[in-house]
């Protein structure tokens, strides 16, 4: 496959197009746009370029749990750069799941009366369940207790074993349960986990294989400096490369009493630590997923911000023990508060995604997420700051504007509308706008971008009020308008789509109809 960017030239301005084009057949296939462009626009300039792959992951999510709005946001976060690079004709390989090994499932299924896989199998459901309300457009969804996974970890853990990396040894020390962790004391306050405050940690003393982390702390400083692979933002990146300057301790990698894991190849008597075990799903789903080896390494692995060091550190240096290339870039976002208050089940301010979807719909609570707080800092969630945002910038806001363009295609001219590329006044800095953003991970600011356009095309609507062209015998001049608006809505509706797909088919549609007539509204207005 390669991507042909043809640009078209009107006697305005430039527009631009991607199509692909499947060598085999020598014959290009419209996917985008979609648009019907006017024959008479000629071929200014033609660039071929071989299609990019593009591999993102959220973190696998642990199956004592169930979904709740962190899950959301990352996995969201996920979803939108996933359509966004197929949309710009990537080859795309998008992975999710859950976390299911570990003492923590495995204590939890024995109070429920359940096997560990039972448990896990119920939870998981759940999982997916709530992706598929959110339409996460996942292309891959494993479980940690899946046999094709287990082969894979086992395998990864042997060569690091046999490269001399992984040593015998006896673990002392406080377990956090919750974090399926150790802590040392450092990280402690006051005696407990600061994300368990009201559980005490698990004294344990046990034989354990450790794995030689100290011998990666120069190399890891070395390729973080170098930009071999990236951690951001700069105050985790620096954080991390901090902590790495004060040195390294080698970290147990298995566990002697939890029987719910992965069984150490060379001592059937351990199991692999549950963190091990889960780091490895990045690198697994690509050794037993069909056509999918040649995606290693992951582009962006996405997470929150409480597992970075796992993520930026620990999961590194084991992949250069195994000799594997690392991962591009480990993306971390913050954390959310509800009302200024931490978000606590004891608090009973968890939010579910859910919930969110019968108040304010699918495209209105994906939209409300990623536009409410930046995603590299921590941001406080409001319901009554979303109804806010619901009514201003959808209701208001996207929704009315394409309610008053159809309405005004249909009464002043007579349903019909033109496309014309060639009037597009912001596809070139909107494209550029949305796409810097969406490599920085600025989702709010993309979005922001997007709907400048909207209130562009309000803006103009007061300036020339088609409705009083009517009066002053301007009709002839209505329709350029019309042709303007709804134009530029349809690069709404392609630059949207990432993060709202059944909005910008539905504009797409209603512009795109042999008639157009005035829609029902995209996003009702809430009941007081």
């Amino acid at each position: 496959m390669v991507c042909l960017n043809l640009i078209w030239r009107s006697n305005l301005e430039v527009f631009s197009l991607t199509v692909t084009a499947n060598l085999r057949l020598l014959g290009f296939a419209p996917n985008l746009l979609e648009l019907v462009l006017p024959i008479s626009f000629k071929i200014a300039y033609t660039k071929v370029s071989f299609m990019s792959r593009f591999y993102v992951t959220t973190p696998i999510y642990y199956v004592n749990d169930k979904p709740h709005l962190g899950h959301a946001y990352t996995t969201l976060a996920a979803d939108v750069l996933a359509r966004w690079h197929r949309q710009r004709g990537d080859d795309v390989f998008f992975l999710t799941g859950t976390d299911e090994h570990g003492a923590k499932v495995q204590q939890s299924a024995e109070a429920a009366g359940l096997t560990p896989q039972a448990l896990a199998d119920q939870n998981a459901q759940k999982f997916k369940d709530a992706w598929s309300a959110l339409n996460i457009s996942y292309d891959y969804f494993i479980r940690t207790s899946q046999a094709e996974h287990e082969v894979v970890v086992r395998e990864l853990l042997q060569r690091v074993y046999d490269a001399g990396y992984i040593y015998s040894g006896e673990y002392e020390g406080l377990y956090c349960v919750g974090c399926e962790k150790f802590m040392p004391d450092g990280e402690l306050v006051n005696g407990r986990c600061p994300l368990h405050p009201n559980q005490d940690p698990v004294a344990q003393k046990e034989k354990n294989y450790f794995f030689k982390l100290s011998a990666f702390r120069d190399k890891l400083l070395t390729k973080l400096e170098a930009g071999e692979y990236k951690v951001i933002p700069e105050g985790r990146y620096n954080e991390v490369v901090g902590k790495l300057k004060q040195g390294l301790e080698d970290i147990s990698i298995s566990r002697n009493s939890v029987e719910w894991g992965v069984r150490v190849p060379w001592d059937e008597s351990q199991t692999i630590y549950v963190w091990i075990d889960a780091l490895i799903n990045y690198y697994s789903a690509t050794q037993f997923v069909p056509g999918k080896k040649e995606f290693w390494p992951a582009d962006v692995h996405l997470l929150a911000k409480d597992i970075l060091w796992f993520h930026a550190v620990i999961w590194e240096a084991l992949l250069l023990a195994a000799e594997l290339p690392l991962p591009k870039v480990v993306a971390s976002h913050g954390f959310f508060t509800i009302d200024g208050q931490k978000m606590s089940k004891s608090l009973g301010n968890v939010i579910d995604p859910l919930d969110l979807i019968k108040e304010f719909g699918l495209e209105a609570t994906r939209y409300l997420l990623l536009s409410q707080v930046p995603f590299t800092i921590d941001g406080d969630i409001s319901l009554a700051r979303f109804r806010e945002r619901y009514e201003s910038d959808l209701a208001n806001g996207l929704g009315n504007t394409f309610s008053r363009v159809t309405d005004m295609i249909e009464k002043f001219g007579n349903g019909n509308f033109t496309a014309q590329p060639g009037v597009i006044t912001y596809t070139e800095s909107t494209s550029s706008a949305v796409e810097n953003a969406l490599r920085l991970f600025e989702f709010d600011t993309a979005l922001l971008a997007i709907f400048d356009i909207i209130r562009t095309i309000d803006g103009e609507i007061e300036k020339y009020k088609p409705w009083n062209m009517v009066k002053l015998d301007k009709s002839q001049e209505i329709q350029p308008l019309l042709n303007r608006w709804g134009t530029m809505l349809l690069d709404v509706s392609l630059y949207i789509k990432p993060f709202m797909p059944e909005t910008a088919h539905n504009i797409e549609q209603g512009l795109r109809a042999d008639k157009v007539l005035k829609t029902t509204p995209l996003f009702p207005r809430l009941s007081s």
